[in-house]
């Protein structure tokens, strides 16, 4: 009989299973949109309702499954679920706006593939299942004496993620909202890393794994990483290419000093 055990173990390892394909198909070929979008993919929306679509499943799913979780009154499952939504907040629904107000008055920004939105809501829908369902019905709370140390801990390496996350994405629409064209991101982490944004969420998600303490944690962290490493090359080669000599040549790609 199909439990929703099974379901969230086949979830889970699903989670997994998908990471390493992930990262060696962006080795080769990085998502159109942005910098990399290009013809050939199909109708297209705009980039702030495909964010918001795409990303809307880690908060709608989210708050559907949670009260259906045996942990759904433990105080401690509301405080580890909060930092999640808290970032799903910003990114399904205060960056699409910042994205939606920085193009008025301007030229409409290039479409994004729904094809690609399509699979980004569906990666959503899955990771949004693992870690609601984690948090809210399959960690045990009342034998985990290390809870608020690993979610302190945690905790500090996820606010200095997405402190970063925002900051960059700030910078970068900033960039944007002032026409002509892509220019040189500078200042701060910029002198280090062209992607100081995915670099953030990586962090961010690191964060996550240490203060869940849990295999669909950890999962997630591995996913981000696969994904947003190998574009995060490919922008930086792209930075390269298109500001030649002008481009600092000790920027890394996503890791400072190191890749």
């Amino acid at each position: 009989m199909f439990s929703d055990q099974n379901l969230y173990h086949y979830s889970l390892l699903s989670l997994f299973l998908i990471g390493p394909p992930t990262f060696i198909a962006c080795q080769f070929l990085t998502a159109p949109y942005g910098k990399h979008r290009r013809s050939g993919w199909g109708p297209t929306i705009s980039p702030p309702l495909a964010w918001f679509l795409m990303e809307s499943p880690t908060l709608w799913l989210t708050l559907i499954l949670f009260p259906f979780g045996k942990n759904h009154n433990n105080p401690l499952s509301l405080i580890l679920i909060s930092p999640y939504l808290f970032h799903y907040t910003n990114r399904t629904i205060i960056y699409p706006l910042k994205l939606y107000f920085n193009s008025k008055g301007r030229s409409p920004a290039s479409g994004f593939p729904v094809s690609i939105a399509f699979l980004a809501f569906v990666f959503n829908l899955l990771n949004a299942y693992v870690q609601a369902r984690w948090v809210s019905h399959y960690a045990d709370y009342d034998s985990d004496v290390w809870f608020w140390v690993r979610f302190t801990g945690g905790m500090v390496v996820f606010a200095g993620g997405m402190a970063v996350n925002v900051w960059a994405d700030k910078v970068l629409v900033g960039l944007k909202s002032e026409g002509n064209g892509y220019k040189i991101p500078r200042s701060g982490l910029f002198e280090y890393v062209s992607c100081p944004n995915y670099l953030g969420e990586i962090v961010e998600w690191l964060g996550w794994a240490l203060m869940t303490g849990s295999w669909a944690g950890f999962g997630f962290f591995l996913y981000t990483f696969a994904n947003l490493v190998p574009r995060a090359r490919f922008n930086h080669e792209w930075y390269m290419q298109k500001f030649g000599e002008d481009y600092p040549r000790k920027r890394k790609a996503v890791i400072p000093f190191l890749y």
